[in-house]
C-alpha cells in the first residue's frame, strides 16, 4: 500500500510529533530546561540512523550525515548507487552530490540531488510558482482537490501538510526533467526519484562538476551559438506549456562547449498561473542581460511577446503587481 493511500495513521503520526514539539517549546517562567536550545535543535534535526546503513567515501558533516544516508538508502537498495564521492553544490533547498553509479544506469558517475529537511529549506516565494499547480504525491499522481484531509493539512501547514508540499515540490522537478529530456531539451537525464532525492545525469568528470555560466568566461565565438541554444530550450519549454521560473546564468551549466539547464522545482504553467507572463519575462530578460555583456545583441521584450503569442493565448495577460 502506498504511504499516500492510508492518510489516517500518517497524519496521526505527524500530529503527535506536532504536539510533542509544541509542548517542548512551552517553558514556564523561572524554569530552565535541562537541555540547551542547541541540544534540542540537534535532536529534532538529526533522526535516528536506520539499520543496515551503507558506508560512503564522502565524509558529511554531523547534521548532514543522517538525512543524506536516509535519503539515498532506497537507491542503494535498488542497486542504482554504490558510493557517494563528493558534495558538488550546496544550496538553500538542496545539495547535489557526485555519486558512483551501477551498471543499471549505464553511467559511472551520477548526480544525486538531495533536498534539505523541511525545517532547513527556504521557499518563501514558492506560492508564486505553485499557483495553478496541483499537489503531487511521491508516485507523481495529482492529489484530488476534494481530498479535504490533505488540502486542510496543507492549508494549515501541519507537519503532514508540509511533507505533502515538500514531496510535491520535488516531484514537479523530476516530472519536468523527464518530460523535457524526452522532448530533446538540454537538461540532465533523470534516472530515479524517491521522497527526498532525485538521481540524474552528472555533468562533469571525476575532477569536478560542470561550472555554471556565471562562474566562467566564454570565448567570443561561443557566446552567440550558446545564446541561441538557450533560446531554443526556452522556446521548447514554452511549447510544452512549461516555464523554468528561475532561469539565469546561475542555473545553466557549461561543459565542453555545451550548456545544460538545471533546477526545475519552481516550474510554472502559463495557462494556470496569473503571474506566468511576468515570470517568463524575467527568465528571458536575465538570459539576454547575461549574453548582452558578452556582446550578443537581442531584443528581450520582443522575444518575450513573440514567444508568448506563438505558444500561449495571443492576448497578453494583465500583469499582477504583487508578483
Amino acid at each position: 500500500m502506498s504511504r499516500y493511500e492510508d492518510y489516517d495513521w500518517i497524519e496521526e503520526d505527524f500530529s503527535r510529533k506536532d504536539r510533542k514539539l509544541r509542548r517542548a517549546r512551552r517553558v514556564r517562567g523561572g524554569h530552565r530546561p535541562k537541555k540547551s536550545a542547541r541540544q534540542q535543535i540537534d535532536e529534532i534535526a538529526e533522526p535516528t540512523p536506520t539499520e543496515g546503513e551503507f558506508t560512503i567515501s564522502y565524509s558529511p558533516a554531523r547534521h548532514e550525515k543522517v538525512w543524506l544516508l536516509q535519503s539515498l538508502q532506497p537507491f542503494f537498495d535498488e542497486d542504482l548507487l554504490t558510493d557517494v564521492q563528493a558534495l558538488v553544490k550546496g544550496g538553500k533547498e538542496a545539495n547535489v552530490y557526485r555519486c558512483e553509479g551501477q551498471v543499471s544506469t549505464q553511467r559511472s558517475l551520477i548526480a544525486a540531488k538531495v533536498y534539505r529537511p523541511r525545517m532547513f529549506r527556504n521557499l518563501r516565494n514558492d506560492k508564486v510558482y505553485r499557483e495553478g499547480r496541483g499537489l503531487l504525491t511521491e508516485e507523481g499522481r495529482t492529489v484530488k482537490t476534494n481530498d479535504h484531509r490533505i488540502m486542510r493539512a496543507v492549508g494549515k501547514k501541519t507537519a503532514f501538510g508540509q511533507q505533502i508540499a515538500h514531496t510535491s515540490w520535488l516531484m514537479y522537478e523530476y516530472n519536468t526533467l523527464k518530460q523535457l529530456y524526452e522532448a530533446g531539451a538540454a537538461v540532465p537525464q533523470p534516472y530515479a526519484v524517491d521522497k527526498n532525492a532525485i538521481l540524474m545525469q552528472y555533468i562533469g568528470d571525476e575532477h569536478g562538476a560542470a561550472p555554471t555560466l556565471h562562474e566562467i568566461e566564454l570565448d567570443d565565438d561561443e557566446a552567440q551559438p550558446l545564446f541561441q541554444e538557450v533560446l531554443r530550450n526556452i522556446e521548447l519549454m514554452l511549447r510544452h506549456s512549461l516555464i523554468h521560473g528561475d532561469l539565469s546564468a546561475y542555473n545553466i551549466l557549461y561543459w565542453e562547449g555545451t550548456i545544460t539547464l538545471i533546477d526545475f522545482p519552481q516550474v510554472t504553467k502559463p495557462q494556470s498561473n496569473r503571474n506566468a507572463y511576468r515570470i517568463f519575462e524575467r527568465d528571458v530578460q536575465r538570459v539576454c542581460a547575461y549574453f548582452a555583456r558578452l556582446g550578443v545583441q537581442s531584443d528581450p521584450d520582443g522575444l518575450v511577446r513573440q514567444l508568448w503569442e506563438q505558444y500561449t493565448d495571443p492576448d497578453l495577460p494583465e500583469l499582477d503587481d504583487e508578483a
